[in-house]
């Protein structure tokens, strides 16, 4: 069997930092599984590791979409597939590294396909938005499809609708489908999957000095060049966390001090949503503290070792 490690878990975990250190003991290269980090130019709000410091491991899936571009969990998966039959074909480690729980279950389990597109629905769907705003469909979803509704941002209109679709069509929620899907994984891959968390107190400290850094590092300057060159506001990695309130905060909505404090706030739910996404994976094991730590970096690799992973 050929070994694919699997770093998961919530925000502001010490993911990369342990993945790098298992890569760099290891002869690895890194797969991005980060929903926004796949985007290029949004680099301070996604936390992408800076070229310089990689240490010259290299990470894929990485700044492949332009910001406008429409990309999806199916391309993930078959790009992220493609990546570890290449980095296998050169006798090296795959080690997927990241927190969006979709994009690691769309490669893992597959996707369903889904029924067509109903112009009719998707129309009447549009009329609710349009009247009663984006969050009416944002919380009918989170009723009838609770795992769609933690994973889906509140005015992600498209994915809304389209997960509502499925609903209505099949009678059955968009995540119960995934019985019936197949990874694109080859066969002769054995996934070695780990979780890191930590206690809430200790993780919100985290969140709030790494959105302090965010600031200072130039986030707000970052978002005013994307915007000057033409990204436009409507772009989708605009709509997500940290860059959503931050655009907000340039358009006078509120001033600095309440957007980070904000942003910290909705990191804190995000983790927490992440975590209950990620609780439900099968055959993940969880360690307890940052994976910036060297213990816990020699726990995960003694783990992966005994499984025969490593």
């Amino acid at each position: 069997m050929k070994p694919l490690i699997a770093i998961l878990g919530p925000t502001a975990t010490g993911k990369s930092a342990l993945g790098l250190a298992i890569a760099e003991r290891f002869n690895g290269e890194i797969i991005n599984c980060d929903s926004t980090a796949v985007y290029r130019g949004f680099d301070i709000g996604t936390d992408k590791v800076p070229v310089d410091q990689r240490r010259g491991i290299a990470h894929h899936l990485i700044d492949v979409a332009d910001p406008t571009d429409d990309y999806t969990a199916a391309r993930f998966a078959r790009e992220a597939a493609a990546a570890v039959a290449d980095i296998h074909a050169r006798g090296k480690l795959p080690i997927l590294v990241g927190g969006t729980g979709f994009y690691y279950r769309a490669l893992t389990r597959g996707l369903f396909p889904g029924p067509g597109k109903d112009a009719g629905l998707r129309s009447r769907l549009g009329r609710v938005a349009a009247s009663k705003g984006v969050e009416r469909l944002h919380r009918m979803l989170s009723r009838i499809d609770p795992e769609s509704g933690a994973r889906i941002q509140r005015r992600d209109l498209k994915r809304l609708i389209r997960a509502l679709e499925v609903y209505f069509q099949t009678g059955k929620p968009l995540t119960a489908h995934f019985d019936d899907t197949v990874s694109p994984l080859p066969g002769d891959v054995q996934v070695g999957a780990i979780g890191l968390r930590m206690p809430a107190p200790w993780l919100a400290e985290r969140l709030a000095r790494r959105v302090d850094a965010q600031f200072e590092s130039g986030l707000m300057d970052e978002i005013r060049g994307l915007l000057a060159s033409g990204v436009p506001i409507t772009a989708r990695p605009f709509g997500g966390l940290v860059y959503r309130q931050a655009t907000e905060c340039l358009r006078g909505v509120r001033d600095e001090a309440s957007t980070r404090a904000l942003i910290a706030q909705q990191n804190r739910k995000y983790a927490r949503r992440q975590l209950i996404w990620f609780r439900k994976e099968p055959n993940l094991t969880w360690f307890d503290g940052p994976g910036t730590h060297a213990e816990v970096q020699d726990s995960v690799i003694r783990e992966l070792a005994a499984r025969g992973l490593l």
